[in-house]
């Protein structure tokens, strides 16, 4: 059951999606972290697995729908992106099969961990790069790839888009403006998610329904958020420090839950 049992689940999926979406839009990078537990605890979905799998399913979705308008506007550098996203998929893929052979709670353990460590990154405040200075060769490339493995592992692990690590590697890989690297990012989610929930799907591990309205919910938080991120601009600081308590707090729930699961309390 959720945690709000009086409310149906599919009202619950669709509010829960609304709010990823909504954080997605708004601060970006981070927002999907928590897809996961808005999924057990509120939703009501049973299984740490079906969780994640439904989570990398409803991340990669929202991703891509983002990326069209960010493309629009010639944010994305193309070709790195799709070196990033072929080379990441490899790890999602084999971070994901490495994932569903963890025990579920002790999965959920180490997310909470992540949780603390998407915070921290959070609270650093962002410089905002205007002007990039990076040349897209062969070694840049190359280097971009090596990162992009290491990321997608992370991603396909514990089921989350990555744009926290994404972003910061592709400017460190290549030194393309921020909002380059978060136009691009986007592409790289979608596939590491995308990989990711099929590798769950085929151990039967996604809710195809509960993700159907998550998704939907995402979609129009994702337009909300978008909308108010320009008039927050300025403010953006205060809000991924204001969004990082949240995840502090949920993690730290998740901990203790972890905790009476292992028999620590």
């Amino acid at each position: 059951m959720g945690m709000i049992d009086l409310v149906p689940q599919w009202m619950a999926a669709i509010g829960s999606g609304g709010l990823v979406g909504f954080a997605l839009g708004l601060i970006g990078g981070g927002g999907s972290i928590l897809a996961t537990p808005l999924l057990l605890y509120v939703v009501g979905v049973s299984q740490p697995h079906i969780a994640i799998g439904t989570s990398a399913l409803a991340v990669s979705i929202n991703a891509y729908v983002n990326l069209i308008s960010h493309a629009r506007k010639g944010h994305v550098w193309w070709r790195c992106a799709f070196v990033f996203a072929g080379a990441g998929t490899l790890g999602a893929l084999g971070g994901s099969t490495l994932g569903k052979s963890f025990d579920g709670e002790s999965l959920l353990f180490l997310f909470s961990l992540l949780m603390l460590i998407v915070a921290a990154f959070m609270m650093k405040p962002r410089k905002l790069v205007l002007e990039g200075g990076g040349k897209i060769d062969r070694v840049t490339c190359m280097k971009t790839g090596a990162i992009a493995v290491l990321a997608g592992a992370a991603s396909g692990f514990f089921g989350i888009g990555g744009g926290f690590l994404i972003v910061p590697a592709l400017i460190f890989a290549t030194g393309m403006p921020m909002i380059n690297a978060v136009g691009s990012s986007l592409f790289a989610v979608g596939t590491f998610g995308l990989a990711t929930a099929l590798n769950y799907a085929a151990s039967g591990l996604v809710d195809w329904q509960i993700a159907a309205e998550f998704i939907g919910g995402g979609i129009i938080g994702g337009i909300g958020g978008m909308l108010l991120a320009t008039r927050f601009a300025k403010t953006r600081n205060l809000l991924n420090r204001i969004f990082a308590g949240v995840i502090v707090v949920v993690a730290m729930y998740m901990l203790y839950r972890s905790g009476l699961s292992f028999g620590w309390f």
